[in-house]
């Protein structure tokens, strides 16, 4: 069954680049009417220029009065029918070599950035009689990850955030699910390599790549996929679930 979400109106933060564009697409394409929130307003109004049914929006989701500013604008306009929490950072440290000013950014990013933006759009959705959250968390919400402190303590707090969402606004007809993706081959892991393996990007890919069981990393549009299923009416009876899309990695032992 072919999934539609022709006149739906989804919103997406952090849809310029990565998972969050391949969200767009995958939204757009399913004719869905999109609004993106992104810090990064003009590369993100660059990668979808040619989306009609694509509008941009400047916002920084840890600031909670240009979110809601951003939302009550969308809101008095639309309905809103789709919330996809897809913003956030990364950081690689320890819990000793992770700075107090990089653990702030990635709380104020990673988990007030979703709080944020489920405070400002709920009552939209329970004023509209329901609709579908999808939060972005990461295996390393639930897994011990090498040097992933502060990013696997945000990713943690977005599933448990998921998991109070969806009980609490069940009576409302909102449902509330969180994707917890493995590595997957975004523009973050070519400058991460770039960066830190100059001269042996390719080789440090392949071994990225190798420690999923099925041999390679996920890609962007897999993800998106995940997340038009679950956001659409097809899942309709799914909520308060982590779906962890990870090439094997939690249960078949990746490392």
């Amino acid at each position: 069954m072919k999934i539609n979400y022709s006149e739906k109106v989804v919103l997406i933060t952090g849809g310029g680049s990565g998972i969050g564009l391949a969200m767009v697409k995958a939204f757009s394409q399913a004719g869905g009417t999109i609004m993106i929130l992104d810090k990064s307003v003009e590369e993100a109004k660059h990668s979808v220029a040619s989306f009609s049914n694509v509008t941009v929006y400047s916002c920084d989701v840890s600031n909670q009065q240009e979110v809601r500013e951003v939302i009550n604008e969308i809101g008095s306009k639309h309905t809103i029918h789709v919330l996809v929490n897809n913003a956030g950072i990364a950081h690689i440290g320890t819990a000793t070599s992770t700075t107090e000013t990089d653990f702030d950014r990635l709380l104020n990013v990673n988990v007030k950035g979703v709080y944020n933006c489920l405070h400002a759009v709920i009552p939209f959705m329970q004023k509209n009689g329901g609709g579908a959250i999808l939060n972005t968390a990461s295996i390393a919400g639930s897994l011990g990850l090498a040097d992933r402190f502060a990013y696997s303590t945000t990713k943690g707090a977005v599933i448990a955030m998921t998991y109070s969402v969806a009980k609490d606004y069940l009576k409302d007809s909102i449902r509330c699910n969180c994707i917890s993706p493995a590595r997957v081959h975004t523009p973050f892991i070519d400058g991460y390599l770039k960066n830190n393996y100059p001269g042996k990007e390719q080789e440090m890919f392949e071994k990225l790549s190798k420690t999923q069981p099925i041999g390679r990393m996920g890609t962007p549009d897999e993800i998106a996929a995940l997340a038009l299923f679950l956001c659409s009416d097809q899942a309709a009876f799914i909520t308060g679930t982590d779906y962890v899309i990870d090439g094997g990695f939690v249960k078949l032992g990746g490392g």
